[in-house]
């Protein structure tokens, strides 16, 4: 995240707060697993690695609705939304953890991940069976266990709120779910696909994959959570999705512009990360449109080679970039959140938390990492 952003999450003291309840949920999940079995603890100690990172975007955009909307900072309520922001970041790490899987990463925010620390663990005790599958498996459980413990975290935390502001956001903290793991399916299926000449289609997989897998959990569903949470009606409720989809869609879209260009020293992710992975984002679609049949092949025969190198991946992100691709994406990006901002400055939302609200906005996309 953008230097920006960091001290925005700081705020009203959101980040401490909220890693310190994640931090009482792994002890409480460390207690339990110790209570199954010794053989449990290097999960939890992969599960702490996980969440002992991330930028705390979910929660902020979450909480900083919620005070937008009238919630007011200390006491039970605002422990409340504490607490579903550590609820929306259990989720992220159970997404995370899948996502490492299907694409078969070796590495989360510079340090590898949980397959392939658990691969490496079986490998050097020297046990019987298939590391690489082994780690599979653990890592695949992993993300139950933080799936399971975001929804407990949910219920706890908001046990005393009011019934009628529980209801909605619990209704879109269920959609958020379904549509994350919809999207990550429609992500894997469209990297499946042939490429071929209808590049109206693939653009309209890519922009279906971008809302579904990150737009609405990473910033639209916190969003429209805080909000309900305060109270909001049906028709504040919609202005939050008018603001949060498309800010969602810019925070992803940057994100494909890192996964192809960012400097792995921020992103914690080697050079040209999702074009090792083949993933069919918008930058690449509109990349292909571009490019001549001949090009064309050749980008696509690289897309996801398993035995890509250096040069191979600097040759690919040149070629993308003489498409002018990445500065359609970045138009794209300015027209999406100047589009969310101008919702939120009409939205008659104002006052300190809103200014913040709005700042966050701006950090989540124009980020290094």
């Amino acid at each position: 995240m953008s230097s920006l952003a960091q001290p925005l999450v700081d705020r009203e003291d959101l980040r401490e707060q909220v890693d310190t309840r994640l931090r009482a949920v792994l002890a409480e999940q460390r207690t339990v697993l110790a209570g199954i079995s010794g053989d449990a603890d290097p999960l939890a100690d992969a599960w702490s690695q996980m969440l002992r990172g991330g930028k705390r975007l979910r929660a902020a955009f979450a909480y900083w609705s919620w005070r937008a909307h009238g919630g007011a900072p200390g006491g039970a309520e605002a422990a409340s939304i504490v607490g579903v922001g550590a609820a929306l970041e259990l989720f992220q790490a159970a997404a995370l953890f899948h996502d490492d899987v299907m694409d078969r990463s070796d590495t989360r925010r510079g340090v590898p991940t949980a397959h392939r620390t658990f691969a490496a663990r079986h490998r050097d005790a020297g046990w019987s069976g298939d590391a690489d599958q082994f780690g599979l498996s653990a890592a695949i459980l992993l993300g139950d266990l933080s799936l399971v413990a975001s929804e407990d975290e949910f219920l706890r935390a908001v046990r005393d709120v009011p019934a009628a502001a529980v209801a909605p956001a619990r209704s879109l903290f269920t959609q958020m779910r379904t549509e994350v793991t919809v999207g990550q399916y429609l992500d894997m299926h469209a990297q499946m696909l042939p490429w071929t000449d209808d590049f109206d289609a693939d653009e309209r997989r890519a922009r279906e994959v971008v809302r579904s897998k990150s737009a609405r959990y990473s910033v639209e569903s916190p969003i429209a959570i805080g909000a309900a949470l305060a109270g909001a009606d049906a028709e504040q409720l919609a202005t939050c999705s008018a603001f949060g989809l498309p800010l969602g869609e810019a925070f992803q879209l940057r994100d494909d512009l890192l996964g192809a260009f960012g400097d792995p020293e921020a992103t914690g992710k080697p050079a040209g990360d999702d074009l090792r992975e083949g993933k069919r984002t918008l930058l690449v679609v509109r990349a292909m449109r571009a490019l001549g049949p001949v090009e064309r092949a050749e980008l696509a025969s690289r897309l996801g080679a398993p035995d890509l190198t250096a040069s191979d991946v600097e040759k690919m992100q040149r070629t993308i970039r003489e498409t002018g691709a990445v500065d359609e994406v970045e138009q794209l990006i300015e027209t999406l959140s100047g589009s969310a901002l101008a919702t939120l400055e009409s939205s008659g939302l104002s006052g300190p938390a809103v200014e913040t609200l709005g700042d966050l906005a701006r950090a989540a996309v124009q980020r290094a990492a």
